[in-house]
């Protein structure tokens, strides 16, 4: 598709509802390894954690060869192999509780077609709104990047420089890990859990590490830190892929006036994987 064809999905709007329900706020919570009880019946829903909600069921004669949804319904149809979770915005505005039913309501905002380092790119910013029965509860603008398949090395990351943070925690993504995320997602696609698609297809070399789980694993560092504290915003970028085949560090601390923090994941050789930021609720 060209410019023209792709920017005819601007404005294109769909909506989705769904029941907060026990059973995955505790699945949740088993692979985040929650010491504590999880969230129960009117409990608050933890930050990020709405992502196991509104997936998309096609037929399974409407996947795609990499897992997703055949493209061209509501995402537009391009025609780049590789599809990555780039960034996200978060306002909180009211809590999501266990047992809430809720409603996403969702817009193509922009498209914009690249030339990148390593190839055309193709941004699609998508703006969901979502409701409780209390109104409005946050609004979460994604960005996510349709990219050819590198045919140069990419340089290695920035270093994350975490030695100096007071926050830590060691993560190890094993295909268990990816799987049990990919579960509680529904999210069928093959970079991460099809080890011969993602390194023969789309040449990686192991499962890719969800971008979504990259970040909640740096909210739960905050929430965890923080004794719990809720936050009002939260954005992240991801810098580079990480994958089954190392560890990776999650890292941050707060920020000089106590009102955030910053965040980071690093892969095994420290190279930045993702930049967060948060704010907290006065």
């Amino acid at each position: 598709m060209n410019a023209s064809d792709l920017a005819a999905w601007i404005g294109r709007r769909e909506t989705a509802a769904d029941v907060v329900t026990p059973a995955k706020a505790a699945g949740m919570a088993a692979l985040l390894d929650w010491s504590d009880s999880p969230p129960g019946a009117g409990d608050p829903l933890p930050a990020l954690w709405h992502w196991m909600f509104f997936a998309p069921c096609p037929r399974q004669s409407a996947i795609g060869p990499d897992g997703h949804p055949a493209r061209g319904d509501f995402m537009p149809p391009v025609a780049l192999p590789r599809r990555m979770f780039a960034g996200a915005r978060m306002t909180f505005h009211d809590a999501i509780r266990v047992g809430d039913t809720i409603t996403r309501e969702s817009e193509i905002v922009s498209v914009e077609d690249k030339a990148g380092r390593t190839g055309r790119l193709v941004f699609v910013r998508v703006h969901h709104a979502v409701y409780g029965p209390r109104g409005l509860a946050l609004d979460d603008e994604h960005t996510i990047v349709y990219r050819e398949e590198a045919t140069t090395a990419a340089p290695p990351p920035p270093q994350a420089n975490i030695e100096n943070m007071p926050w830590r925690r060691e993560i190890r993504p094993d295909p268990v890990f990816l799987f049990r995320y990919s579960a509680l997602t529904f999210n069928a696609h093959r970079i991460h859990y099809d080890r011969d698609y993602a390194t023969g297809v789309e040449g990686y070399p192991g499962l890719v590490v969800h971008g979504p789980l990259i970040a909640t694993c740096l909210a739960e560092l905050a929430r965890a830190e923080t004794g719990g504290r809720a936050l009002a915003t939260f954005s992240f970028r991801a810098v580079s892929p990480l994958f089954d085949t190392a560890g990776f560090t999650v890292a941050g601390g707060p920020l000089a006036d106590g009102a955030g923090c910053k965040l980071v994941a690093a892969n095994a050789e420290g190279g930045i994987a993702m930049q967060a930021e948060a704010g907290f609720r006065a």
